[in-house]
């Protein structure tokens, strides 16, 4: 829900989802020269290494988790 009171040309914007697709298209462009991909990629990693320590979380929804987390830190510090 958009915010009233916030001046019209907020930088933080409302689209998270829109700015998420953006980021995700530039990293795909780009490749490892993007600025996003190696702290989503070690997210992703991380993720999946603890999902592994889990015994409920298995490893894929852990690099998805651990990179989900990482790309919204980026977009949203």
């Amino acid at each position: 829900m958009t915010d009233p009171n916030s001046p019209p040309n907020d930088p933080r914007g409302d689209d998270l989802l829109g700015d998420a697709v953006a980021e995700i298209k530039a990293m795909a462009k780009q490749g490892a020269a993007h600025p996003s991909t190696k702290p989503v990629v070690i997210g992703g990693a991380v993720g999946a290494v603890a999902a592994g320590l889990l015994p409920v979380v298995t490893w894929p929804i852990g690099l998805l988790a651990g990179a989900g987390f990482m790309l919204y830190k980026r977009l949203r510090p």
